[in-house]
């Protein structure tokens, strides 16, 4: 391999950094997922059993193409756990009342 071909390879990659913080993470187990013709807001939410509020952890906003993406790979990553470890059950829940505060005017 030439220098130029190392060239084309290293123009390719995207070097990815991870600091401490972001590393821990956020429990979520619930997420709303909203929508306008040029994107896609996802709030991950963390919501106690008993407790009447929750917030939001975090928001993710996302390209419709993007968000399509991710529906494949997340779609992928569940296909292949439940491949190596067996079907994720998927309990029935009560429908949670939502309330995100006093509405906005436009």
């Amino acid at each position: 391999m030439n220098n130029q071909d190392d060239n084309k390879k290293k123009q390719g990659q995207i070097n990815i950094e991870l600091d401490e913080k972001t590393a821990e993470g956020i429990y979520s187990n619930l997420a709303i997922i909203n929508h306008s013709v040029s994107e896609f807001v996802i709030d991950f939410i963390s919501l106690m059993p008993g407790s009447p509020k929750a917030k939001v952890k975090s928001r993710i906003i996302l390209t419709p193409q993007h968000a399509k993406r991710f529906l494949k790979a997340l779609n992928d990553n569940v296909n292949r756990f439940e491949k190596n470890h067996g079907e994720i059950k998927d309990y029935d829940q009560p429908p949670i009342p939502l309330n995100f505060g006093p509405t906005g005017e436009a």
